[in-house]
């Protein structure tokens, strides 16, 4: 036999342990797959580390030429990792706001106003309800432009304990009668589990603001309910903790989630938040739920609203939200960064 020929014959036995190795491995994840079936039902952990170092060590006593010791053992710990990864991916539960759970868009439905089916919703309204002549006119100003929302502040959970808290129920009771009159649905903002229900008679949709993103408690009691629920994202959440914050609402059977980019917290100086635009793409497909953005409080700057707002609905938003004053000057929160009707006027524009 030439040794052209032995070459080939060596490659063709080497094929040969390939293609049993293969085999063998195949089975071995069966077997992996089997057992961690078992694990599962009497809820044990996937891992075992005991029970890995036992068969290294029982692997290396037989020997390991041509391999090195340490050669040996890395190539077993691959495989021992990769039946780590099945047994992970085996009992990682799909989320019911993922796209592998439904794969077509939510759309919500709020009185006849449907979110998420492709057409923008504005969501306008003052940062706080301060007294029913405020909140009639910015309701007056919506209904003329054949708006659906309108949105207020009743009970406000604020940095500083003497800053203003809202008129409470007195101030939902406001925000009913004016979405009444110009038949808008409103949006308030709810904040203790204890608040769920009162504030149920009185709003369209729930607000769960930034400052709760992870309020777990609260995204139960809310998931309880039937009510459409605007979910905004935490200041400081990144967006797998906001999706599964998220899943606590639908976990608990309430489908009915409109997400909401409000901006991030990072080092820049230059707006309030720093607004994650890729978000709202990111979110749109690793969800099935629909997604707005604050153009409000992610920049906290009334001079390029605009702009933001066009790159929201760029990159497929399906609506805004946005803060309007009869007269910021003197509005008792967040007076820089609410729009007074003719900045109002300049917006719209833009968006519709």
């Amino acid at each position: 036999m030439t040794q052209n020929n032995t070459i080939e014959s060596l490659r063709d036995k080497i094929a040969e342990l390939n293609d049993e190795l293969l085999k063998l491995l195949k089975e071995r994840g069966h077997l992996v797959e089997e057992l961690d079936e078992l694990k599962r039902k009497s809820g044990r952990p996937a891992y075992d580390p005991v029970r890995e170092s036992e068969m290294l060590e029982r692997l290396l006593k037989q020997g390991s030429a041509p391999y090195q010791p340490t050669q040996l053992q890395r190539i077993f710990k691959s495989i021992f990792d990769a039946s780590k990864e099945i047994q992970d991916e085996k009992r990682k539960k799909v989320l019911l706001v993922s796209r592998k759970t439904k794969a077509e868009d939510t759309h919500i439905d709020v009185n006849g106003t449907v979110i998420g089916d492709g057409t923008p919703v504005m969501m306008f309204g003052p940062c706080a309800v301060e007294s029913y002549e405020q909140v009639d006119q910015v309701g007056k100003l919506l209904s003329e432009k054949g708006e659906k929302f309108i949105r207020g502040g009743a009970l406000k959970p604020r940095t500083s304990p003497y800053d203003f808290q809202g008129l409470g129920e007195e101030g939902l009771k406001i925000l009913q009668d004016v979405g009444k009159k110009y038949n808008l649905n409103t949006i308030s903002e709810i904040v203790d589990t204890r608040q769920v229900e009162m504030a149920a008679e009185y709003l369209d949709v729930f607000q769960v603001g930034a400052r709760n993103s992870q309020n777990f408690e609260l995204l139960k009691e809310i998931g309880k309910t039937n009510k459409p629920v605007l979910f905004k994202r935490g200041m400081s959440t990144n967006i797998s903790e906001y999706i599964h914050a998220a899943e606590y609402i639908a976990a608990n059977g309430n489908n009915n989630i409109i997400l909401c980019e409000r901006g991030i917290r990072t080092f820049e100086k230059e707006t309030r938040n720093t607004l994650d635009i890729s978000a709202v793409p990111i979110l749109k497909r690793q969800t099935h739920l629909p997604v707005i953005v604050d153009i409000t409080h992610s920049t906290g700057r009334k001079d390029i609203m605009g702009d933001i707002a066009k790159a929201a609905l760029a990159v497929g938003a399906d609506g805004l939200m946005c803060e309007v004053h009869p007269n910021p000057s003197i509005a008792l929160s967040d007076a820089a960064q609410q729009l007074d009707f003719n900045e109002f006027e300049a917006l719209y524009k833009i968006i519709r």
